[in-house]
């Protein structure tokens, strides 16, 4: 599927060897860099089918010079998905120097923010806690090159839709 070999060596220490049909259809589309919207029932790799490729295409192109912003915002609608994604990406991302931060409700901001005063490649946020820390100056997304919502019904059904467009125009058009 065009995976770099350091993205195989750990979804192959995961146990996964072969793509869902979800991850089948989305990763190609994904490397690409081509926008998505995909939708299947829960167990069938959805976490993964955005992870892989994005972890992929991360590792292709360096971070600009300098910025210590925020490269990719996955939006989750509750906390206990922000820390469940997190692990995922995190184990994907294994040993490529990329930083994974969670930022959601129900715990310390002190501890996040000093997460994010390094450089976050990824961060996995609660709508909330994401404009929260954002209005406060610790979260950079001028320069964010990938925008994932996860759970994207359960966002809108939770009112969330507000949010989004509001983080849709903060971050730039081409991503």
């Amino acid at each position: 599927m065009g995976l770099s070999p350091e993205v195989l060596q750990n979804i192959g220490a995961m146990g996964w060897n072969r793509p869902t049909d979800i991850q089948y259809k989305a990763v190609p589309h994904i490397l690409k860099g081509e926008d998505i919207m995909a939708i299947a029932q829960t167990g069938t790799g959805k976490t993964a089918a955005f992870a892989i490729p994005t972890i992929c295409n991360l590792q292709r192109r360096q971070r600009p010079r300098d910025y210590k912003g925020v490269r990719c915002v996955v939006m989750e609608p509750t906390h206990e998905l922000a820390v469940q994604v997190t692990e995922v990406i995190k184990q994907v991302s294994r040993g490529m120097g990329l930083s994974v931060v969670a930022i959601h409700g129900g715990t310390e901001q002190d501890k996040q923010i000093a997460l994010l005063k390094g450089q976050a490649d990824v961060v996995v946020a609660t709508p909330g806690r994401l404009f929260d820390l954002s209005a406060q100056g610790y979260l950079d997304t001028h320069l964010t090159e990938v925008l994932v919502v996860d759970e994207a019904d359960r966002m809108l059904a939770l009112g969330f839709y507000q949010d989004i467009q509001q983080l849709v125009r903060r971050i730039p058009r081409r991503r």
